[in-house]
């Protein structure tokens, strides 16, 4: 297929949604996995948390295994979803992986966050907990098809690298959209023992450290893989912090459910988990992914029989796909309400009326905060202006005064919206996420006291044709900002400096006032770096090691990222 049937091709498509850019055939993948192994040995030679995600989206998830239909936000219509290996099956490489109790490398993280990561001092998780900060919560949207490792090999050899990054993967049924991912969580060691469970303990630390409350947890099966390690997760968090919560959101995308009396005994039997978030009173949160996948009575059927059957009250917190058409409806049987929300930074304004609403008709609202979005498989993609969508869905949250928080998503590496550290991304929107938190729940924007540069662009031009044999293109969904080839330099400063930048062989400066700066600049072929300079002395320095070039074998439309807090 030549470059004029590609974009011929691709003007046939209705903006859809989204779904992201898989493996770039163009960068050898020695090279990517011998970066993922540097960055690891100088994480674990400084302390610094190395924790991968599993992917959240919907149905349309790759690697959901045979647990999630292809039928959820975003999905393609009558896709399958790709098999993800099951624990303590022989791996591709022969033999079979031990499940007894955990027991880590000598050097695995321990999710704590290194001195001097952000440009503040970041509150401890008992400040953020407690009097009127605890009551601003924040949780972090977790998919269960992509945990840090879906079968405890090493990274070089892993589903992930062979399967899921690799265009020929899994018999090449991704081979039409360039591979199934672009990005992957941070690569982890293999493990002896219990090696799943050892993973979600390091991703509840991560989450903790990062400050956030607890994981919405994506519910896309009431049995097998994905419902054990939904299960699995609930342990993971007591074990860690009894205080880190999960709240239950069962998928209606992709849930078989149709009986109101054995859907609630399935969640009464996962809500009896000590990890289960509950309000102050008791009562069991229970907040549905597009709840209006059935009838509000269908829902109160349900919320009677937890109560008669099974002794649970409730607090039911629906998510909707379309808020407007359902808030009067479910409004006598909700605590409060949610929406997913849109991943560009325009039209934004939606959900400040939406809490408005919310507020008016004497509910909570959980205001939906991303980075991105970006879909190979449905070839969709929103234009995220960087770092843009992230700043403005948090000042959403703030200036609406949101009652709590859900980051979407916490790991769908399907649709490049994860904030947990990946290979692409490292802590970088996570640790950016962690200032916009703080003021969210302490009221007061925190200090900055040491200069941070975050550096984030594209590795292509929004508008290059893939030169491979991907065939399947994303084009921009409807509503969308206008697509843009910028490098961002989002500084935060203590004081006011001049900033030296290098796009390629573009060198430029600027100066930055104290406190929150972005500065763009064009997007140019080779890699980007940027430098705090204040009375001649050089200090805060970052670097985006992913080089731009202009003709590109697979595509990928997301935003690689990386701060000056870690090395």
């Amino acid at each position: 297929m030549d470059a004029d049937q590609r974009r011929a091709g691709r003007a046939k498509r209705p903006p859809s949604h989204r779904r992201r850019p898989g493996f770039r055939a163009r960068r050898p993948l020695l090279t990517l996995i011998l970066s993922a192994f540097l960055l690891v040995g100088v994480c674990a030679a400084t302390g610094i948390a190395w924790e991968p995600r599993t992917v959240a989206g919907r149905a349309d998830r790759p690697g959901a295994g045979p647990d999630v239909l292809a039928d959820g936000p975003g999905a393609t219509p009558g896709a399958t979803a790709p098999e993800t290996p099951a624990p303590g099956a022989p791996s591709p490489e022969g033999g079979v992986k031990e499940t007894a109790a955990a027991s880590p490398r000598p050097g695995a993280d321990t999710g704590a966050r290194p001195t001097g990561a952000l440009p503040f001092d970041l509150p401890q998780p008992a400040a953020l907990r407690s009097g009127e900060a605890g009551k601003k919560l924040v949780f972090a949207h977790y998919f269960t098809p992509y945990p840090l490792s879906l079968d405890n090999a090493s990274a070089d050899a892993d589903y992930y690298t062979r399967n899921y990054l690799n265009p020929d993967g899994e018999n090449g049924k991704h081979g039409r959209y360039g591979g199934l991912l672009r990005d992957r969580p941070l690569p982890v060691p293999p493990k002896d023992g219990n090696w799943e469970l050892a993973n979600l303990q390091q991703e509840v630390r991560t989450a903790r450290a990062a400050g956030i409350d607890g994981f919405t947890l994506d519910l896309l099966s009431l049995s097998g893989k994905n419902w054990e390690r939904s299960k699995l997760l609930m342990d993971a968090a007591r074990s860690v912090d009894p205080a880190f919560k999960i709240m239950l959101m069962p998928d209606m995308t992709s849930l078989k459910a149709d009986d109101p009396g054995q859907f609630a005994a399935v969640l009464a039997d996962i809500g009896k988990a000590p990890s289960a978030h509950r309000l102050p009173d008791g009562r069991l949160v229970v907040s549905p992914f597009k709840a209006e996948a059935k009838s509000a009575a269908w829902w109160t059927q349900v919320l009677d029989a937890l109560k008669s059957e099974h002794g649970i009250r409730t607090a039911f917190v629906p998510l909707f796909l379309d808020f407007g058409a359902n808030s009067d409806q479910f409004a006598p049987i909700s605590y409060g309400f949610s929406e997913w929300g849109s991943r560009s930074y325009v039209g934004q304004e939606g959900s400040a009326r939406d809490a408005r609403r919310a507020h008016g008709l004497g509910k909570i609202w959980m205001q939906p905060v991303s980075v991105q979005d970006a879909r190979p498989n449905q070839g969709i993609y929103d234009e995220a202006g960087n770092t843009a969508t992230l700043r403005a869905t948090w000042t959403r949250a703030i200036e609406d005064e949101a009652d709590w928080v859900q980051l979407t998503t916490w790991n769908d590496y399907s649709e490049g919206s994860q904030f947990a550290p990946s290979l692409h991304n490292g802590y970088a929107y996570l640790d950016l996420s962690s200032y916009y938190l703080t003021k969210f729940k302490t009221g007061s924007w925190p200090k900055i006291v040491r200069d941070t540069l975050y550096l984030s662009s594209r590795t292509q031009y929004a508008g290059a044709d893939p030169t491979g044999d991907q065939s399947l293109v994303m084009s921009l969904r409807k509503g969308s900002a206008a697509p843009r080839d910028t490098v961002e330099v989002l500084s935060f400063l203590a004081a006011p400096a001049s900033v030296r930048t290098a796009v390629g062989p573009a060198k430029d400066a600027h100066d930055a006032p104290a406190g929150v700066h972005s500065e763009l600049l064009p997007l140019g072929a080779g890699t980007s770096s940027a430098s705090v300079v204040r009375d001649g002395e050089a200090g805060a320095r970052v670097e985006l090691p992913y080089a731009v070039d202009r003709t590109v074998e697979v595509q990928d439309l997301q935003y690689y990222a990386a701060t000056s807090g870690r090395s």
